[in-house]
């Protein structure tokens, strides 16, 4: 039996601008697989980061349903949200969203401490995922001591660091020269094949055509490579 990660159902996020109905996704069904390798890829206006939020559960969805590992998160309140995000995803952004008055070590422990771990294990599991993602020698680092890509793969190592099922990344190379943006995404790669299940957002087409599956977002609408179709809807 498959299992699945990550599910939409019928989902729509609705924008209110103001008394304009403004919608960002329109009807949206997803599966991603466990262990999958997915890209989204679309042009900036698509709808790409809304969807992550959704995905993510970042952000609600105005109608329709999100199951993360089976759950219906779409009626949670935040600290509901909250627990889900912390335990079961982990997010890389374009932006980092590194703290700038810590160290690398002490960046990718901040979730740990979050969920009440001590601070002695959380340093040690960090330390040990800066040294899969290649940056043993740099844990006491400060992001400004570091370079675009290096500071990116802090923010890969962050998070893995509560073990997450899911993995997105927010156009992960989008802020970074192609030689760096070549060495995350390897990162990312190299972290599926442990089994991670890992949804890239891109607008690269030369990064969406190395995953396993490869999803075009239009208006808010998903068209899927292969026999599925795009699934136009037009109320919600």
């Amino acid at each position: 039996m498959k299992n699945y990660p990550v599910i939409l159902e019928d989902a729509w996020k609705v924008y209110l601008m103001g008394k304009v109905e403004v919608p960002a996704l329109r009807g949206v069904n997803l599966k991603v697989e466990q262990g999958d390798y997915t890209a989204i890829e679309g042009r900036s206006g698509s709808g790409k980061s809304t969807l992550l939020n959704i995905m993510g559960c970042l952000d609600s969805p105005t109608a329709g349903d999100v199951l993360i590992d089976g759950i219906n998160t779409s009626r949670m309140s935040e600290n509901q949200l909250a627990r889900i995000r912390r335990r079961k995803i982990g997010f890389v952004f374009q932006t980092f969203n590194l703290m700038s008055g810590l160290t690398a070590q002490e960046n990718v422990a901040l979730p740990m401490r979050f969920d009440g771990v001590s601070a002695g294990v959380a340093r040690k599991k960090a330390a040990e995922l800066l040294d899969v993602v290649g940056l043993g020698e740099r844990i006491d680092h400060k992001p400004m001591e570091l370079s675009g890509g290096e500071r990116q793969r802090v923010a890969i190592a962050r998070a893995l660091i509560n073990d997450p099922e899911l993995v997105l990344a927010d156009e992960p190379t989008g802020n970074l020269d192609s030689k760096s943006g070549k060495i995350v995404i390897e990162v990312l790669e190299d972290l599926h094949k442990t089994g991670v299940t890992l949804v890239v957002i891109t607008h690269d087409q030369a990064v969406a055509k190395r995953a396993d599956n490869s999803i075009r977002l239009i208006d808010g609408t998903i068209c899927h490579a292969g026999k599925q179709k795009c699934n136009f809807k037009d109320s919600h």
